[in-house]
């Protein structure tokens, strides 16, 4: 029997794949094997696929409740894991750093707090001044 690898072109006919047990069908005039890189296929004769389709269903039908417990442990076993588990992204999200809060914007630092070397705000009477200099200066310009 010849072995081809996936991706070559052949003739037509029957090709099975060991790897993940189906026979795949070419056409006559020929055409490329589907697969990965890893796929080899054996080039079976028509009549031979009269045992070895039924017997692929056979194991199938026998191996199927197999892995429907298999399939059913798992997945019990992952829920019990991640009750007695927490994954960091979980952990993550319950943790804020400091006075955080998300919508809040720190652009001015925390109650309370001064910085150093930070001027008073200027009074009322300083603020008048400081408009009539600009009004005066705006006025000199034009």
């Amino acid at each position: 029997m010849a072995k081809y690898t996936s991706g070559r072109q052949v003739g037509g006919g029957y090709y099975w794949n060991a790897s993940n047990w189906e026979v795949e069908v070419v056409s006559a005039e020929g055409g490329k094997l589907r697969g990965g890189a890893e796929a080899r296929y054996v080039k079976v004769p028509f009549p031979a696929l009269f045992v070895i389709v039924p017997l692929l269903g056979a194991l199938f039908l026998m191996f199927m409740p197999f892995i429907g417990f298999a399939l059913f442990a798992y997945a019990v076993a992952k829920k019990m894991a991640s009750a007695f588990t927490k994954s960091a992204t979980e952990l993550a999200s319950t943790v804020q750093p400091g006075g955080f809060a998300t919508g809040n914007a720190y652009f001015t630092g925390k109650p309370g707090e001064e910085k150093e070397g930070a001027a008073e705000a200027p009074k009322a009477g300083e603020l008048e001044q400081i408009e009539r200099e600009i009004a005066e200066r705006k006025a000199d310009r034009k």
